[in-house]
């Protein structure tokens, strides 16, 4: 092979990388092509979701602590981190659910309907929390006119909140306070069922 020839062949080590790049592009595309396979994260869960009207029913009576979370079902508060601290402190000796959320996220999306069925299940007895993260006012009351839950959350623009709270890795991120007032346990991503959810209250509240 002549000298031009050679100056124009790709080196050994040109050659590894372009295969490097080629099998990490395959695999992105792969897990791109589950991801829509699977719908997750795309669209809301196929579930029915209770009423306020039913949602108020189902809770009425619920212990003082409990039914001032109902009444403000699908808020957003202020108050920032202070607020939220002096809220858990009005819940030790119950076990509390918070889910860290925004109106960008299509996983979170995708699970509001579990946790809209489940703090009704169980709203009684735990207490349900938003953390609404990094996120838009108007976005924010706009996704909870469209994904009623039965229960408020708390407005964390800069993620103070998320942050105290063990948020690390994104959203969604749910945190798990035990009766104590202690976090119990941190679920990263978001829930693919309702029932992994329900088993994750009633294993972390302790109840049945």
């Amino acid at each position: 092979m002549n000298q031009i020839g050679r100056e124009n062949r790709p080196s050994a080590k040109l050659r590894a990388m372009r295969g490097t790049f080629a099998a990490l592009a395959a695999r992105t595309l792969v897990v791109l092509l589950l991801v829509v396979a699977s719908g997750c994260g795309t669209q809301e869960a196929d579930v029915s979701v209770p009423t306020p009207a039913q949602a108020r029913s189902e809770l009425a009576g619920s212990p003082a602590a409990l039914a001032g979370l109902h009444r403000q079902a699908a808020e957003l508060l202020d108050g920032g981190l202070p607020a939220y601290r002096a809220r858990l402190a009005t819940l030790k000796g119950r076990p509390v659910v918070v889910n860290a959320w925004a109106s960008w996220c299509g996983p979170c999306r995708f699970e509001t309907p579990y946790f809209a069925r489940t703090a009704v299940r169980f709203g009684r007895r735990v207490a349900f929390l938003g953390i609404n993260a990094g996120d838009s006012g108007d976005k924010a009351r706009s996704f909870l006119d469209r994904h009623w839950v039965p229960y408020p959350s708390y407005v964390d623009p800069h993620d103070e909140i998320a942050h105290e709270a063990g948020v690390r890795a994104g959203l969604p991120t749910t945190v798990f306070y035990g009766r104590d007032g202690q976090v119990a346990y941190v679920k990263q991503g978001q829930y693919r069922d309702e029932a992994a959810l329900v088993a994750d209250v009633k294993r972390y509240a302790g109840i049945s």
